[in-house]
């Protein structure tokens, strides 16, 4: 069942490593059941209730399927995954997965269905939304401490005869960046002090460091915090010391590169998603290619 992932994993590698869906379902029980099968019914995780049923075409028997004695249900790897139920070879899902993990503003689902022969582009964004759905974290074991910058950004087009200023057609995104660690983003549906505040809250140790611009909601969201340093963007001050917030720009400006360059439009109803796939790359940007891609493939247990 252990399959090894060399850490330098390129997509020449990861074509010649899982030529077969065969090798790719190995590959995936080495990631999902790194300490032993668990059945996805019962949870159970005896060794000795597993039988292995061979695989047979000609009774529609697909191949790694087991038996569970505990609950007498058959079950495969792919159960309770974003992969259950789905007609793409798994091999093909690999590949996608390790080419939007490695693709530092992201790729399209147009470029995947050229690239993977994927029959319609309909099925290739099937395929990516449902990868970035799994990279998506539900919720958070601990809030993020040290230094945070938080700034927010406006996704979506230009309107003709508003103005530059126009916000109607533009969805507001809030990031909270984690000096030298992790990122959080979310889409707000308006930007105010209160909002902000619960996002802080929620997301932030009260012993951490706030970093800003001088937008005026922050000066009551980050009031309860031990620290609130704003750099003054209207009077073309970007630092003053330690107090800047280059790395939350630094994170928008890859977002507005992929947004602009790689998707050209994201919906509001599924920017949620495209900021999950973001978050996941910068939060594993120490990371190479290849040991990305295996810690968002870990994320697809329960989805």
């Amino acid at each position: 069942m252990k399959t090894k992932v060399s850490k330098d994993l390129t997509l020449i590698k990861i074509i010649d490593q899982f030529p077969t869906d065969e090798t790719a379902r190995e590959h995936l029980e080495s990631i999902r059941w790194k300490d032993g099968i668990v059945c996805p019914h019962c949870k159970c995780s005896d060794q000795s209730k597993f039988s292995n049923i061979a695989a047979n075409a000609t009774k529609k028997v697909r191949a790694g399927l087991r038996w569970c004695a505990s609950c007498e249900k058959q079950f495969t790897v792919t159960i309770g995954t974003i992969f259950e139920d789905s007609h793409i070879p798994l091999r093909k899902w690999l590949i996608a997965w390790y080419m939007i993990c490695s693709s530092k503003k992201g790729i399209s689902s147009l470029q995947l269905q050229r690239n993977l022969e994927i029959g319609s582009y309909r099925t290739a964004l099937f395929m990516t939304h449902r990868i970035r759905f799994a990279l998506k974290d539900p919720s958070f074991s601990e809030k993020l401490s040290g230094t945070i910058e938080a700034d927010e950004t406006y996704v979506g087009g230009k309107t003709r005869g508003h103005g530059r200023h126009f916000m109607g057609n533009k969805v507001p995104v809030v990031s909270l960046v984690e000096r030298g660690g992790r990122v959080r983003s979310q889409v707000m549906r308006h930007v105010t002090g209160k909002n902000l505040k619960e996002v802080l809250k929620a997301n932030v140790q009260q012993s951490a460091t706030i970093m800003t611009d001088d937008f005026f909601a922050y000066r009551g969201a980050a009031k309860d915090f031990a620290s609130h340093q704003a750099v003054k963007h209207s009077a073309r001050e970007y630092v003053r010391g330690l107090a800047h917030t280059n790395g939350v720009e630094g994170f928008f400006s890859l977002l507005k590169r992929g947004v602009m360059g790689t998707f050209h439009h994201i919906s509001e109803q599924h920017l949620p998603l495209y900021l999950a796939e973001f978050d996941h790359r910068h939060n594993c940007r120490e990371m190479t290619d290849g040991e990305r891609t295996v810690n968002g493939l870990q994320k697809v247990e329960g989805k």
